[in-house]
């Protein structure tokens, strides 16, 4: 690497002072007479103001008089037809998983019977004992299924998709834990008749006689402090570097359990047992091993990435630019993010998931942080030359998974990145809603509104309070039919708070959105 500062071309409202905003959000804020508004629809080539700039972008407010129910001065666009999707629909990569995760689930549980002899479950004890082991076999499996898709590989992510991840993740991590503590219920308590001793009592004996039982104890405790801590309103005031730390012990409950599995599982020594668990551990390992360290292991070596400039955005927003080598041929795309680990002195522990704002190119990478925390603030000082250990890309949030020939990108908040770089690879006709709380929040203004213009698209801001009629519109089926009235039969990618998320997506199922054409951005898993 060069010594001297870095050139690369960016977008020119990176290079070069930006327009007067204040003037800007003022003319977009003016009242068009009658006649301006509709001389504003009329076709493109007659258009008075096709000299405008911004003729591509607005800032809606409500209307109690315009049969949109939206007073703007942009264009409206008619629905035009539809057309045959370009991508590959998934729906038979998810049934075929599905199915595969019960083949599996039935197997370990088939383990049980098939060594049980008729007439062995003959009171309530042995009912117990019966249930603990199924339980057990059920958890011990849900385990393995979890850590395979905690795996990372890309390969899983691509087929099945990280929105079902990540919904995945959440359900079978609520249902290890509770079937891990309905094992252990079951067992103590059912030993507890057999003995003839109280469960306390029992419970303490088994602790601290039967072999690898502490490691196990130990491990149950981890499952239950990370499914706690996974709750939305307990996650949401833990700081992340905390809660990633706390979540990744998850790989402790595996080492620690899968003593007490070997040692004292009654239904894991069997002929076909001996095969079945062994194999599914084989095939766990070995994908953590792939995801998680020679993938990431062999991307670094090639491209050796660190941090070229770092430039604001305005408040506490600002952009991060990585250079490295080989850039082309990085199998990244607009829309998907990767883990960036800055190797700063006190930075280098901490790993973020940051999505990409500008599509890959052969000449940089962008990512975009809005200053949360203490080391997100940091991160805004580095110097060019800092080392960078990335992981990654991980997501399907792109342009390929789209199902229909035209797109709605939603975004707020710094759910912007993403949608800013999806926009370059989205169809004409594509609209941009960005919601912010004001103005001075909006960020890539000029970067939109270049795009748009390149790209035949429309760009419109929700600018206000959630309680302004404006946002409160925003997200209603009214509203939204108001603003993109063909919404059913367009591809709508959703990036933001979990609120304007959770809005959105009631909204279009409302408006009979399929869930095919939702595409939503999850971080983490």
């Amino acid at each position: 690497m060069a010594q001297g500062p870095p050139t690369f071309q960016t977008f020119q409202d990176q290079r070069y002072e930006p327009d007067d905003d204040s003037q800007f959000f003022a003319d977009l804020r003016a009242m068009p007479d009658e006649d301006d508004r509709w001389a504003a629809q009329e076709p493109w080539p007659e258009d008075p103001n096709r000299d405008d700039p911004y003729r591509r972008s607005d800032i809606l407010i409500e209307s109690q008089t315009d049969p949109t129910g939206w007073k703007a001065s942009g264009p409206a666009q008619p629905p035009i037809p539809d057309d045959r999707p370009p991508a590959e629909a998934i729906s038979g990569n998810r049934l075929l998983t599905v199915l595969l995760f019960f083949a599996g689930l039935a197997t370990s549980v088939a383990l049980w019977l098939f060594e049980t002899q008729s007439g062995e479950i003959s009171d309530t004890a042995s009912l117990m004992l019966a249930a603990g082991r199924i339980t057990g076999l059920i958890g011990g499996y849900l385990l393995f299924v979890q850590l395979l898709m905690m795996s990372r590989v890309s390969w899983l992510e691509e087929w099945v998709g990280a929105r079902d991840l990540l919904r995945w993740h959440r359900w079978l991590g609520t249902s290890l834990t509770v079937f891990v503590l309905a094992h252990v219920v079951f067992i103590v308590y059912g030993y507890a008749l057999t003995a003839e001793t109280g469960v306390v009592e029992q419970g303490w004996t088994i602790i601290t006689t039967l072999p690898e039982m502490l490691s196990a104890t130990a491990a149950t405790i981890i499952l239950v402090v990370i499914s706690l801590i996974s709750i939305r309103g307990a996650r949401a005031k833990l700081p992340y570097e905390l809660w990633h730390l706390i979540h990744l012990t998850g790989y402790l409950v595996l080492l620690l359990g899968y003593g007490h599995q070997v040692a004292t599982g009654a239904n894991l020594s069997g002929p076909f047992a001996s095969i079945f668990w062994p194999a599914l551990t084989a095939l766990v390992i070995s994908a953590l091993v792939w995801g998680r360290l020679v993938e990431p292991l062999w991307l670094n070596l090639r491209h050796k990435f660190e941090v070229a400039e770092v430039v604001s955005e305005g408040g506490n927003t600002f952009s991060i630019y990585i250079d490295g080598k080989k850039l082309e041929k990085l199998p990244a795309q607009a829309g998907q993010f990767m883990r960036w680990r800055f190797l700063t002195r006190n930075g280098w522990w901490q790993s973020h998931p940051f999505s990409l704002s500008a599509a890959p190119n052969s000449q940089w990478l962008r990512l975009t942080v809005t200053a949360v925390g203490g080391h997100t603030s940091r991160l805004g000082a580095m110097k060019p030359g800092t080392p960078v250990w990335a992981e990654g890309p991980f997501g399907v949030f792109t342009a390929q998974r789209r199902t229909r020939r035209r797109a709605l990108l939603i975004a707020g908040g710094s759910g912007i990145a993403p949608i800013r770089a999806l926009l370059e690879d989205m169809p004409p006709d594509t609209i941009v809603i960005y919601r912010a709380s004001r103005p001075d929040e909006l960020v890539f203004r000029g970067e939109l509104e270049e795009l748009a213009e390149q790209r035949d698209a429309w760009v419109r801001y929700i600018v206000g309070g959630r309680n302004d009629p404006g946002p409160r519109r925003l997200f209603t089926p009214d509203g939204l039919l108001g603003l993109v009235p063909d919404v059913s039969r367009r591809d709508v990618y959703l990036c933001g708070p979990p609120g304007l998320v959770e809005a959105a997506v009631g909204t279009l199922r409302d408006l009979d959105v399929p869930d095919s054409q939702l595409h939503l951005d999850p971080f983490e898993f």
